[in-house]
């Protein structure tokens, strides 16, 4: 099946968080919302079909993630990166921000310290502060056009400060990364995990866009590196982003060390409800009959992300961009526009009326950008460039 997602999509009035919650968020409806990592294109077909058939059964009471689900993930897993998983190893959750959250709860102490690497998305420093924990940052590093792993940097994240004692007890992984679009390679995630290792602290790997890879790079699912690395992780993956399911809230924690997942499970018990029946539904036919829906998208998504850096480059040469590896979300640089934070955020929604994530919310690295979100049909796209374009020149 041929899939257009040049085909606009009125996504107002459907309680959409990006579109309709905007003007909360902005103070403004007039602007275009370029911010939430949701897409604007419709599901796949053959997830469509499947929730149809859901929905016609008509019962909707409390469901389990049977057999069928859980092979699909096991498949999925196998097929795409040979990584062989065992059903047992498999905790659903709803959303991986949720996960994130209870997983900081089962493996940390009030005081304890948590290894980011900003600019990262920020619900891993929230979920790090509301659980009592302290941020241990290892910022990105920017070399040329390309963010690297500073490993001298994380080796010290782990290490005491100021001659006191800490228990660095997690490192919050994020592959591929949000926000600035790196898949890491396998070499890269290896010294990363050997250093976590030498440091006894467990890795939780946030991979929920680990199948929206640009041809290029490759995905290396952290556990499946070593069986070392097997037994010291959480990894999240979910179909939300990936086949643009995010309201549907299903999600999967893979954990194979039972000692961790008895005390992830612990973590989130009384707390945490399953996966809701459509969710549920969705996963399964997303990672089972999604690939042809997918492999379009990546194209158009390849093609979004040159089509600005192209755009960019010709039109409005004081504003950067990183060619991204992977996701749907492109990080901008505009610090040579020489505003503060403040002044940026209040020119982006005032002046240019486009709706983008504030770079410093994702942390120290994130000053002076914002994120845009590529997922929307072409002319969407041409439209947020051309307001950029407008106004970047009425400062000169």
């Amino acid at each position: 099946m041929k899939y257009d997602f040049d085909q606009p999509l009125n996504r107002y009035h459907t309680d959409s968080v990006k579109w309709d919650g905007a003007a909360s968020v902005f103070g403004s409806g007039d602007l275009l919302p370029m911010w939430v990592a949701d897409m604007d294109f419709p599901a796949a077909e053959p997830i469509l079909k499947a929730l149809h058939q859901r929905i016609d059964h008509g019962v909707f009471g409390y469901t389990i993630a049977g057999s069928g689900v859980r092979q699909a993930v096991i498949d999925r897993m196998q097929n795409k990166y040979g990584w062989k998983v065992q059903p047992e190893w498999l905790v659903f959750t709803p959303g991986v921000v949720t996960g994130l959250s209870f997983a900081v709860k089962a493996y940390t102490r009030v005081g304890d310290r948590v290894v980011i690497q900003s600019p990262v998305y920020f619900p891993f420093m929230e979920a790090t502060i509301n659980n009592g924990c302290q941020i241990a940052n290892s910022p990105l590093r920017l070399n040329g056009t390309r963010y690297e792993m500073d490993f001298d940097s994380l080796k010290q994240a782990f290490e005491p400060q100021d001659g006191k004692p800490y228990r660095s007890s997690l490192y919050i992984l994020c592959s591929p990364h949000n926000p600035v679009g790196r898949v890491w390679s396998r070499k890269e995630l290896t010294r990363a995990g050997r250093i976590a290792l030498d440091h006894r602290a467990i890795v939780i790997a946030d991979e929920i866009h680990g199948e929206l890879v640009f041809e290029g790079a490759q995905h290396v699912p952290f556990a499946g590196i070593s069986e070392e690395f097997e037994q010291n992780s959480v990894v999240f993956i979910a179909p939300s982003k990936t086949f643009n399911l995010a309201g549907l809230a299903a999600s999967v924690a893979i954990i194979a060390n039972e000692k961790l997942r008895q005390q992830f499970q612990l973590a989130a018990s009384g707390f945490m409800g399953g996966v809701n029946t459509l969710g549920l539904t969705a996963l399964e036919a997303a990672f089972r009959e999604g690939d042809e829906w997918l492999t379009q998208l990546l194209v158009y998504l390849r093609d979004n992300a040159q089509f600005t850096l192209d755009f960019l480059a010709q039109n409005i040469p004081e504003v950067k961009a990183v060619k991204p590896e992977g996701t749907y979300l492109m990080w901008l640089d505009f610090t040579r526009l020489g505003m503060d934070d403040r002044s940026l955020r209040d020119w982006m929604r005032h002046q240019v009326k486009l709706g983008l994530n504030d770079g410093f919310m994702f942390g120290p690295g994130g000053e002076g950008h914002q994120r845009l979100n590529i997922a929307c049909p072409r002319a969407t796209l041409r439209e947020a460039l051309r307001r950029l374009e407008q106004a970047v020149s009425c400062l000169h």
